[in-house]
């Protein structure tokens, strides 16, 4: 069972007990804040929790999104013109927080919308929006402390990523440091649906699991139902981003069918139940 983390809001490991209890990893799904519209992007945040997210990651759009396949850079950037902006997004986690307090919220962006100006202003907003945890995707842990310290005090996990790539010595060291869970990123690349995952996952889930007592969520091209009941013996969690907002389709409002990819998704997080001897 994941260890409740005394680093980052409780909500965040209750969710994952709350799932591993049910005999399930957790199921976290992406929204882009402001995607395809403000409005829009509300109603699918609240859409995707109803329909089964035990935690929500809400992306918030960027001009320059390095670690963003196609389908996150066509609606950040969609989103951007649409009018999206920080204040926008900060805005959008508390209308969905508000909604469905029950549910953390992690909200995703890059080194730059945080560290700015006041840099200590985005995350004190985003603590008292509801926000649970913080994914800076550009963010090592070298830079990070500083940033860390703070966010705890606001009560705002920030959550580190390890690649398959990650040496054994800076996993160790960036799964001490991490708050909430760990973002096991299960390729090389950037994101985006895959029809496969990649080879060696189950060995790479392994490995991260064995340096850290914190819950390990593997994300990065985790599109299928069949991708997730492959994980979810092994991870605590499964993020799916792109394969949904793919769903949505072109014009991103097509909800109704984000929501039955979303079910499928839900069954798959349930394990095989053990087998009892005697």
């Amino acid at each position: 069972m994941p260890r409740s983390d005394a680093a980052g809001p409780a909500t965040i490991a209750q969710a994952f007990i709350r799932a591993d209890r049910d005999g399930r990893a957790a199921l976290i799904p992406y929204a882009v804040s402001g995607y395809p519209d403000k409005e829009t992007s509300e109603a699918i945040c609240v859409a995707l929790i109803d329909a089964g997210a035990d935690l929500l990651e809400i992306g918030l759009p960027f001009s320059d999104p390095l670690a963003d396949g196609a389908t996150l850079q066509q609606a950040s950037r969609a989103a951007l013109d649409a009018g999206a902006t920080l204040a926008r997004s900060l805005a959008t986690v508390a209308a969905v927080h508000a909604a469905r307090p029950g549910i953390p919220i992690v909200a995703m962006g890059y080194a730059n919308q945080v560290l700015g100006g006041d840099r200590w202003a985005t995350i004190e907003r985003l603590a008292q929006a509801g926000a649970s945890g913080l994914i800076l995707a550009d963010l090592t842990p070298d830079e990070g402390r500083p940033l860390e310290e703070h966010a705890r005090a606001a009560g705002l996990a920030i959550v580190y990523l390890v690649t398959p790539s990650t040496s054994t010595d800076r996993l160790a060291a960036i799964a001490e440091r991490t708050g909430g869970f760990l973002y096991a990123v299960s390729v090389a690349g950037v994101t985006g649906a895959r029809r496969s995952l990649a080879t060696g996952v189950e060995r790479f889930v392994a490995r991260v699991k064995a340096m850290t007592a914190v819950p390990v969520a593997v994300g990065f091209g985790i599109s299928t139902p069949a991708h997730v009941a492959r994980l979810a013996p092994i991870a605590d969690g499964v993020i799916v981003a792109s394969a949904l907002v793919d769903a949505l389709g072109p014009t991103g409002r097509d909800v109704d069918a984000m929501i039955g990819r979303v079910a499928g998704l839900r069954a798959a997080t349930q394990r095989q139940a053990r087998t009892r001897s005697g």
